[in-house]
């Protein structure tokens, strides 16, 4: 095998350099998906939770506004009844 060459050397080392490099992301990135699934866990559950809440209000709202539509439809039909049997309001 012939010597090294200085280039060769400055070569090897730049590889080293960058596989430990690699390394050691790679051991990062392991506690970071750690990290990561209970952020993401963590998010998931505030979004349910405000959207939970969300439709809850929406739901209130909701059964306040057909508790409302019930009444003006029973509203309607006590007039539809008075003016059928010609109860009520007189025209001028």
């Amino acid at each position: 095998m012939p010597t090294q060459t200085k280039a060769d050397r400055s070569a090897a080392a730049k590889k080293a350099a960058a596989t430990r490099e690699r390394n050691q992301k790679r051991e990062e990135s392991k506690d970071q998906g750690h990290k990561a699934a209970a952020s993401r866990f963590s998010n998931d559950a505030r979004d349910r939770v405000s959207k939970a809440r969300d439709e809850a209000g929406k739901a209130a709202s909701s059964v306040g506004k057909t508790g409302k539509a019930t009444a003006d439809a029973a509203v309607s039909a006590g007039r539809s009844a008075a003016a059928r049997a010609g109860i009520g309001r007189k025209k001028k």
